[in-house]
């Protein structure tokens, strides 16, 4: 099933089967597989998926629950998202109430309404707008509930309605009987009809028609859930994923797991049993969290889409900083983590597994990997060697099969995985490609648990200004990186791209870039996503080598290039900056015109200053076109973590070579080369701390290719700069046991179609048939609510495929040929 080529519902776009294959002969290059040569097995659990409470990808996204706020605990001060309904004469008001909890419930805080007047119609009514509006569909039944209870002056019914936002059209209505004195739920059904138009722009209003006051509390309403699950989740969100192909899901997400606070990370049990004993909690990203998507909820997610759940466990350090420190303080976190596997895996004869099948899943879920954390390498206490450590021991005894994943490099035990993530500009992803091609064998095997290609810089600033989907252009970035992971899965195990969900409204996001958009009534998958599922569905089982030889590649530069100085969280000073070739100065009298990238630069009394705590500030002096030079400066770090970027070899702040003194917490130095914003380290490291309030004398010396750093007069990195060409073609080729099928994957990023011989070698034969499937367009081609399909799957069969045929391959494009060997 996984390799089939089905997408279902899936919305590609399918054209005629009639594109052919022609004879091999002079192309723009040649690919060459070699069938007979297998390589590496691909990891069946590869590509996988990852999300978390942000940009409203729970509750106002795949959580089906449609009323926002509904247990009035979202702001402290007022109702929000609600509002009084006063029409037909009907008069009062409303108001949060602390002093009418629910009764063994966690429902602490509830909505009162005052009737002063019923009016000659419904009544006075709360109304609900949903996230961002109550979506309404034709013919469609939902499911209300909610706690009700008045002071014994009110006597009239209650009547429910699914309305236009001004309250001219109902879509639908239902009565629920008068409620009592005493608290109590009551569930109610309400049916749209044929002629209800279809749409986002609805309210749901719960009205009440007497004199007297009601309270209310945990007022719901849930469309049609995928599966039909009661508490589910919604389905055409839950048809997306299933159409990537995915084998497991990551849960309950990254910085949703940690919380901001520790009072605030996810308490897995207090997410467990009916809804209205969940007491939800603030989530990290600036909105409450309702805990209606519950550990349970997650798991069940999981089997409804078939996957296994990879389980992240709370690790004693939350978003904000806090942390708890290894020993007897975290012990209660390691047996809260061991308790939370029990529930998952444990039998009926275990405290926890016995929770589970009392919640209504006797079945164990399938589990074989465990996160220790979330990010811990951000830690500044780094504790995670020693938190892990504790971890690791007590998991590893009581569940030695289990593979456990480490979020941050550590020393005193040796992780199964290890967790890396990735977020950078598409051309860094392509440039990145090979990043794992030289990884040691001998380590711990890699989990990259998000990764993505952003087309916006920060996207976390600013959000609702940017994307909120990615572009083809991050589209391609994504494949490429997908191709390095694909080819290397001996040791990258699994993976999943980072955010999956946003609610495109305004005022919903918090992050730019992200795989799936929708709003209340529809979705679609952005490029990215088109990526994912095609590599999803055609993954192989192992890897074939593949040669490729492609013609009119240009040749590179030579080194050339301004200077620079700049930091990464350190504040510094730099002066006497010189720039001599063949003994004479290339700087004019006075040291000439800075041009101050970021940071806060000041310049005084010839000492150039950077005061900010920015991250990779810079300022830039001198011609694009110097080369072979004597570059010489003096630094001093005033305070910091880390020492001084010097920038040499510089055309603009996204393509320079720089000498990182002091960098990854004052530990190393090491020369890196960026191109297009791609950062890459050559010439090796040396072990080197940067001392604050000294000065140091830097000066490098470029000739040529070559390059040579002192620090004091001591060299310290000698290397040899060699300029790449960026790659703009990516490849590989896997091979599917069961069916024999031949799978060719190629991402080209030319701005040009490249036609290349494609020749198979080491098999009986090719059939004359074959699926091709292609993602194109432009580059900044995005999908949306109203375009969800401008750059979506184009099918085709092509006709004429043989062991030696010639295929162009479109300019900006994702392309899978699917290729059937002859028995």
């Amino acid at each position: 099933m996984r390799h089939s080529w089905n997408f279902g519902s899936l919305a590609a776009m399918t054209v005629a089967a009639m594109t052919l294959a022609t004879a091999a002969g002079a192309a723009g290059g040649r690919l060459t597989i070699k069938a007979d040569q297998p390589g590496v097995k691909i990891s069946p659990m590869l590509y996988g998926l990852m999300t978390e409470e942000i940009n409203h990808s729970y509750d106002g996204g795949l959580y089906g629950e449609l009323i926002q706020n509904r247990v009035f605990k979202d702001d402290p001060t007022a109702p929000i998202h609600w509002s009084v309904d006063m029409r037909d004469s009907a008069n009062g008001s409303i108001a949060l109430d602390a002093t009418q909890p629910v009764p063994g419930t966690a429902l602490t805080t509830c909505l009162r309404m005052d009737v002063t007047a019923g009016g000659t119609g419904r009544g006075l009514g709360a109304a609900n707008d949903g996230y961002w509006g109550i979506p309404v569909t034709p013919n469609t039944t939902y499911q209300a509930s909610f706690y009700a209870k008045t002071d014994g002056n009110f006597k009239g019914p209650l009547t429910l309605t699914i309305e236009s936002a001004d309250g001219s059209r109902i879509a639908a209505t239902a009565a629920a009987p008068a409620p009592t004195t005493a608290w109590k739920k009551y569930t109610v059904t309400l049916k749209t009809n044929a002629a209800a138009s279809k749409g986002s722009e609805y309210r749901f209003v719960l009205s009440a028609k007497g004199t007297g006051t009601v309270w209310l509390n945990q007022v719901s309403l849930f469309p049609p859930t995928f599966h039909n699950r009661p508490n589910g989740n919604r389905a055409d969100l839950m048809t997306l994923q299933a159409e990537m192909f995915p084998t497991f899901l990551r849960l309950p997400g990254g910085n949703y797991l940690e919380g901001g606070t520790i009072a605030d990370r996810f308490d897995w049990k207090k997410t467990l049993g009916p809804i209205e004993q969940r007491p939800g909690h603030q989530g990290p990203w600036g909105y409450r969290s309702t805990d209606g998507m519950g550990l349970l909820e997650f798991l069940e997610w999981c089997e409804d889409l078939k996957v296994e759940p990879l389980l992240a466990v709370y690790a004693g350090y939350s978003l904000g900083g806090e942390h708890v420190d290894p020993g007897p303080a975290l012990e209660p976190f390691v047996q809260d983590a061991l308790d939370e596997i029990e529930y998952l895996i444990g039998d009926k004869n275990t405290t926890w597994g016995a929770r589970r099948i009392a919640d209504g899943h006797p079945k164990a879920f399938p589990l074989q990997y465990v996160e220790v954390g979330n990010e811990d390498a951000f830690d500044r206490s780094r504790s995670y060697d020693g938190r892990f450590t504790q971890f690791y021991d007590a998991i590893r005894a009581k569940y030695p099969k289990l593979q456990l994943i480490a979020t941050a490099n550590v020393t005193q035990r040796k992780p199964d995985l290890i967790d890396d993530h990735f977020y950078k500009t598409a051309a860094e992803m392509e440039r990145d490609s090979g990043h794992y091609d030289s990884y040691d064998r001998s380590g711990p095997k890699i989990f990259v648990g998000e990764w993505a290609s952003q087309d916006v810089s920060a996207p976390w600033v600013d959000a609702d200004k940017k994307g909120p989907t990615p572009s083809l252009s991050a589209g391609l970035g994504d494949a490429a990186w997908m191709i390095g992971m694909e080819r290397n899965s001996d040791v990258v195990v699994m993976s999943c791209y980072a955010p999956m969900f946003v609610n495109v409204n305004a005022g919903a996001r918090q992050w730019a870039v992200n795989l799936i958009g929708y709003d209340a009534n529809a979705s679609f998958g952005s490029p990215s996503y088109y990526a994912q599922a095609m590599f999803g569905a055609n993954k192989g089982d192992v890897v074939l080598p593949v040669d490729v030889a492609l013609a009119d590649i240009p040749a590179p530069a030579l080194p050339h290039g301004k200077v620079g100085v700049g930091t990464w969280g350190t504040q510094a000073e730099f002066k006497e900056i010189q720039v001599e070739q063949n003994g004479a100065s290339l700087l004019p009298v006075g040291g000439g015109s800075w041009t101050m990238g970021s940071g806060e630069w000041k310049q005084d009394a010839g000492v150039l200053t950077q005061s900010s705590a920015t991250n990779g500030t810079d300022a830039l002096i001198g011609d694009a076109n110097w080369t072979d030079y004597t570059y010489r400066v003096k630094a001093r770090k005033i305070s910091g973590n880390e020492g001084f970027l010097i920038k040499f070899h510089t055309l603009d702040s996204a393509n320079y070579v720089q000498w990182n003194i002091g960098g990854w917490d004052n530990s190393r130095s090491t020369l890196q080369r960026a191109h297009d914003g791609s950062l890459e380290e050559f010439g090796g490291a040396a072990p080197l701390k940067v001392d604050t309030g000294r000065w140091y004398d830097i000066r490098i010396e470029v000739q040529g290719m070559k390059i040579r750093c002192y620090l004091d007069d001591k060299l310290i990195t000698e290397a040899t700069d060699t300029p790449s060409v960026p790659p703009t073609f990516f490849t590989t080729a896997s091979r599917d046991l069961k069916s024999g099928d031949v799978i060719l994957k190629v991402v080209n990023v030319e701005s040009a179609p490249r036609s290349l011989d494609v020749n198979i070698q080491g098999v009986n034969g090719i059939q004359e048939t074959a699926m091709s499937q292609v993602l194109t367009g432009r580059l900044t081609d995005v999908n949306t609510i109203a375009d969800p399909e401008k750059a979506a799957i184009k099918t085709t069969t092509l006709h004429g495929v043989s062991s030696a045929f010639t295929h162009e391959f479109p300019a900006y494009s994702v392309t899978v040929l699917r290729l059937k060997t002859k028995k």
